[in-house]
């Protein structure tokens, strides 16, 4: 029984998001316009889960029987979760008021969501990595439909739903042929007989539907349909959380179940990693230059994200990992930030959000341009910005696998996606002023975007803080 309350408390991000969320759950059963209370404890309860991850980030050992793994890699994740959370509760207070979807449920799902992306990231079994994903994926449906009286927003959450589903039958059917072969749910066990499983039809046929199951999260090529019309018909701060956090719970478990020992084994499975690198980092971007809404291009380039992302896990060596767990976080940063910014010059009716809507922003909002401006840089890869460092990891983790082609093609992709990410300065900057933009932000929007920003250039120009502490993981 001491043992059982021992592991419990070493799981403190997990049960403080849990308890927090049961308790904005409570008081919007029980009271009255509890929607401004509900946010600022939900803020106050990620921070504190932030706190209670740093401080058990050195001490990494397995719980429950090996089914969740505390501190270390799990604590890291847990960390970019929360952020993620909070960056997007505080862009939500005015957002979700101004576009009248001010319900204080709003909050529980968001916590819930990090919840189901902590699990993710503590997964060391695959029915606890099933669990948590659904917990998220749940969460996003009922968010991505939140501005139930938009039939874009509604069609978002259908098509969302149906397509998530589909994707679980995928996993769930992975799940079962992996346990089949390997017998066993526990991912370590699984990756020590990746050696002598490496022959066996059935179990490669297991870990190609569970990457299946996965990518349609990271919304990699050709498994990316559902990204531009989700995203562009949920709330935009929802649209950044799920591009943000989503994202970065997909690959905390990916970088876990194909590990280098995998993939070193089952080398036709790194191929297609490769090929689905390649894929998402091409169409992501080549699409994204024909978009006319910001949000649309955004959209198309979570994409080519995930394929960048995708090329340190081919990479299969310590660099490529450190790669992609500091690009999640600059991502994090990156994209929370240029959402943020989008939702709060977005009008009531939800127009606002095109390019041409945003000529001269630079004269009439000079800070959200220049904000915007330090997002659209990062992403793009400029130096000294976190973009860049993240983009030179994983790039040199593929040099340093012997995958100089995949990198020279990220690179390329970069150039390409320097197109669509400057027309956005050019346009705030070079452009006479086009449609008013009554819109401000909040002290509160603001405190988010600074966050953002300072994050951005911190990684940039401190990249070395969180490699030191990502290698040990590995």
């Amino acid at each position: 029984m001491i043992h059982i309350w021992n592991d419990i408390l070493l799981l403190g991000p997990i049960l403080v998001v849990s308890f927090v969320a049961l308790i904005v759950l409570v008081l919007e059963a029980l009271m009255e316009r509890t929607e401004t209370l509900n946010c600022w404890i939900s803020i106050v309860g990620l921070a504190v889960g932030i706190g209670v991850a740093a401080n058990g980030i050195a001490v990494s050992r397995p719980v429950f029987d090996g089914m969740l793994t505390t501190g270390g890699y799990a604590s890291y994740c847990a960390i970019v979760f929360c952020l993620a959370g909070m960056l997007s509760v505080m862009l939500s207070k005015h957002y979700i008021k101004k576009a009248r979807i001010q319900h204080g449920e709003f909050y529980a799902l968001v916590l819930l969501a990090v919840v189901g992306m902590m699990l993710m990231g503590a997964a060391a079994d695959l029915l606890m990595l099933f669990i948590g994903l659904e917990l998220m994926s749940v969460s996003f449906y009922v968010l991505a439909g939140f501005a139930r009286e938009r039939l874009t927003s509604d069609e978002a959450a259908l098509k969302y739903f149906l397509l998530g589903a589909f994707a679980t039958g995928f996993l769930l059917y992975g799940i079962a042929l992996v346990y089949g072969t390997a017998r066993t749910t526990r991912i370590p066990n699984i990756i020590l007989q990746a050696a002598t499983l490496s022959g066996d039809p059935v179990f490669l046929i297991g870990l190609a539907l569970l990457l299946i199951g996965l990518a349609f999260k990271v919304a990699a090529v050709p498994f990316h349909m559902w990204v531009p019309d989700v995203y562009e018909g949920s709330p935009t701060t929802v649209s950044g959380f799920m591009s943000t956090g989503g994202k970065a719970a997909a690959f905390s478990i990916i970088l876990i179940i194909f590990a280098p020992q995998v993939l070193t084994h089952v080398t036709s499975l790194r191929e297609v990693l490769a090929a689905l690198a390649v894929l998402s980092m091409v169409v992501g971007n080549v699409i994204a230059i024909s978009q006319h809404s910001i949000k649309r291009m955004l959209a198309y380039s979570s994409i080519a994200h995930a394929g960048y992302i995708l090329t340190g896990v081919v990479a299969a060596n310590v660099y490529g990992q450190n790669g992609v767990l500091f690009y999640i976080l600059a991502y994090t940063f990156m994209n929370v930030g240029a959402f943020g910014v989008l939702s709060i010059l977005e009008s009531k009716e939800g127009d606002n959000l095109t390019f041409d809507d945003y000529a001269g922003l630079s004269s009439s909002h000079p800070l959200l341009a220049g904000l915007m401006a330090l997002f659209m840089f990062s992403l793009t890869g400029i130096p000294p910005f976190a973009g860049f460092f993240g983009k030179y990891y994983v790039f040199a983790g593929a040099v340093e696998a012997g995958y100089t082609w995949l990198a020279i093609v990220g690179v390329l992709m970069s150039v390409v996606s320097a197109y669509y990410y400057l027309r956005v300065i050019v346009v705030m900057y070079f452009r006479e002023k086009g449609v008013d933009v009554p819109e401000s932000a909040t002290t509160l929007d603001m405190a988010a975007l600074l966050a953002s920003a300072f994050g951005i250039v911190a990684l940039g120009l401190f990249p070395s803080f969180v490699l030191q502490l990502t290698s040990r993981f590995f």
